[in-house]
């Protein structure tokens, strides 16, 4: 059980690296075929239908919710104030999977929301001290 819900999450990170980039199955078919590669099952982009419908509709939700903002510190996660009307709404039946869906996109948004946070405050400090 532990093993398929690790593969689960590696295969969500997967979709949410190649949603950011832009890279569809087709795309990558198309990449494979053009280089002379036979595809890699473990790096064929997934599709939302492709993980189970807690799964899906947690995403679904996740970009429903608010974010929560703070100017010099960037984006603390989402807002989770709805959430059980979203869960009731749906009728989700396995609300853990749901749940630890949620959290982990969540996790994903903010490491890159203060990665990019961090390359923005090295840039202005690089640019205050002249470049040195």
């Amino acid at each position: 059980m532990q093993e398929e819900k690790e593969a689960l999450w590696k295969r969500l990170n997967l979709w949410q690296y190649n949603i950011e980039y832009k890279i569809s199955r087709e795309s990558y078919f198309q990449l494979c075929e053009t280089i002379g590669d036979e595809p890699n099952p473990d790096k064929i982009p997934p599709e939302l239908e492709d993980f189970p419908l807690e799964v899906q509709q947690a995403i679904v939700v996740f970009g429903k919710l608010g974010d929560r903002i703070a100017p010099d510190i960037g984006y603390l996660g989402k807002d989770y104030s709805a959430i059980d009307a979203h869960i009731d709404a749906l009728k989700i039946d396995n609300r853990e999977l749901f749940l630890e869906t949620l959290v982990r996109l969540d996790h994903i948004v903010i490491e890159k929301s203060a990665e990019e946070m961090k390359r923005e405050r090295d840039k202005q400090k690089k640019k205050n001290n002249g470049g040195k």
